[in-house]
């Protein structure tokens, strides 16, 4: 794109209010560019006047300033901090034309030139983050690069390692959520005496691909429908992986990745069918594949239903809890195992429902009616409490009535990091960058808790092997 006739930029505004935020800063940098192609960028002192829509300066000693092209005035500010970065940045620009006549414009004095503004655009970081300035200017860096492309004959664009991008392109740091069930579901089963090692590796692999494959349709059906080009504020932990908006693989691309990640699962699934078979098995593992494709993927859309919540719980709790054990026990379910899988499908469905707070602007733009979404502010964050306290209040219920084991009561330790995503949602509801620290605790809290009960059932293994005349069970 031209530098010069910034047309679509992100911080575009009225050009009064440009001059009046350029009037505040005391020196201003004159740039235009000469006719072989050179910019050229000098310092003046400009005299404002918002209300006429003009700006006033003497000419640089020395230099021309074009009278049939375009100029600009700018100002800007920085403050650095040693050691750290830099904060209170903000700028603005405004572009225009000298006047034809500078002797007639007022209150210019003699020699003076006038510039009529046409145009401006800035950015001040007390009133825009700056992810979100840099996520506007997507669309048009994806201009830039297309023309750059044009030009040059082949792709240019930004490029990571093959690692850097098969971990962002999948989101795989958030296997954990497919982990700690189906690594609980495999150690409450051996508690029971069920352990066969070839199929809980093969029920880790298709459970991961099924994982795996639903995190990429997301980005594909999110993009499709407009939802993750509507957002604007992506966190770390949400507005998803980006890749397709950043440029770093296309949308058909990702529609690949998927459907090899769906088809490995889809290997593994027959593959445990046809060794382990049960109908459990086979209810539970077309429940699983419905919902988890049936998430983002029309017709069903869960997500856009107001369902996600819902499907995740199902999904990432009992589906993969009690898949995996009825996988050891060739069709056996108990109510232990059910029980388990609640407090788990809580938690990470608190994940995703916290997640989406800060995406709720760009999913409402985009039709995608999750809870919050749907929902007002005070029921939002209060939800979340209710719910995260329920978790807790399964597994503390579960131990006393002897259905988990007492070292389950572990997983109380991790209470007070309910209490600190609550009092983040509190501050930080409408600001996304300052929730940002929150999301992660509340990532962190199913991951505690799952943890302590993968612990649990170790010690309760253990136990058995050691000393099987202790009682872990309030029976």
């Amino acid at each position: 794109m031209d530098a010069r006739t910034p047309t679509d930029s992100p911080t575009m505004m009225d050009t009064r209010t440009g001059l009046a935020k350029l009037a505040t800063y005391p020196f201003h940098i004159l740039t235009w560019v000469e006719a072989d192609g050179y910019p050229v960028s000098v310092a003046v002192e400009a005299a404002i006047d918002p209300a006429a829509g003009k700006a006033g300066f003497f000419p640089p000693a020395g230099l021309a300033v074009p009278t049939d092209a375009a100029i600009s005035l700018t100002g800007s500010h920085i403050r650095p901090l040693p050691g750290i970065g830099y904060d209170e940045r903000r700028h603005v620009t405004v572009w225009g034309r000298l006047a034809p006549d500078p002797a007639t414009e007022r209150p210019a004095p003699a020699g003076a030139l006038t510039m009529v503004a046409e145009r401006a655009w800035g950015w001040d970081e007390a009133e825009m983050h700056f992810v979100e300035y840099s996520e506007r200017g997507v669309g048009q860096s994806r201009r830039y690069f297309q023309q750059l492309s044009e030009r040059a004959g082949r792709t240019v664009g930004p490029r990571l390692s093959r690692g850097w991008l098969a971990l962002r392109a999948t989101r795989l740091p958030f296997l954990s959520a497919t982990l700690v069930p189906v690594l609980l579901g495999i150690l409450i089963a051996a508690s029971k005496g069920f352990f066969d090692l070839p199929s809980a590796i093969a029920t880790l692999i298709g459970a991961s691909a099924v994982h795996l494959g639903l995190n990429v349709a997301n980005d594909v059906f999110d993009t499709q429908s407009g939802a993750d080009e509507a957002n604007v504020n992506p966190t770390q932990f949400s507005g998803g992986s980006r890749v397709i908006q950043y440029g770093l693989v296309s949308l058909q691309g990702m529609k690949r990745i998927s459907l090899g990640f769906y088809l490995l699962a889809a290997a593994v699934g027959l593959y445990l069918l046809a060794t382990r078979f049960s109908v459990p098995l086979l209810v539970i593992g077309a429940v699983g594949m419905v919902v988890s494709f049936g998430y983002t993927a029309p017709p069903l859309k869960f997500v856009y239903r107001g369902l996600g919540e819902i499907a995740v719980a199902v999904g990432f709790g009992p589906m993969m809890l009690l898949g995996a054990y009825v996988v050891q026990t060739l069709g056996t379910t108990s109510a232990e195992a059910v029980i388990a899988s609640l407090p788990v499908a809580i938690l990470i469905a608190l994940v995703l429902y916290v997640n989406e707070v800060p995406d709720r602007r760009g999913d409402a733009a985009a039709g995608k009616r999750t809870l919050p979404v749907r929902w007002p502010r005070e029921l939002v964050v209060n939800g979340y409490l209710v719910a995260a306290l329920a978790a807790f209040g399964i597994v503390l219920g579960g131990v006393i009535a002897g259905v988990l084991p007492i070292p389950a009561l572990a997983a109380l330790v991790a209470l007070p990091l309910v209490r600190r995503v609550y009092g983040g949602l509190q501050q930080y509801y409408d600001q996304p960058y300052g929730l940002m620290a929150f999301l992660g605790v509340n990532v962190k809290l199913h991951l505690y808790v799952g943890g302590l009960l993968l612990l649990a059932y170790v010690v309760v293994l253990l136990g058995a092997a050691l000393a099987p005349s202790v009682p872990l069970f309030l029976r």
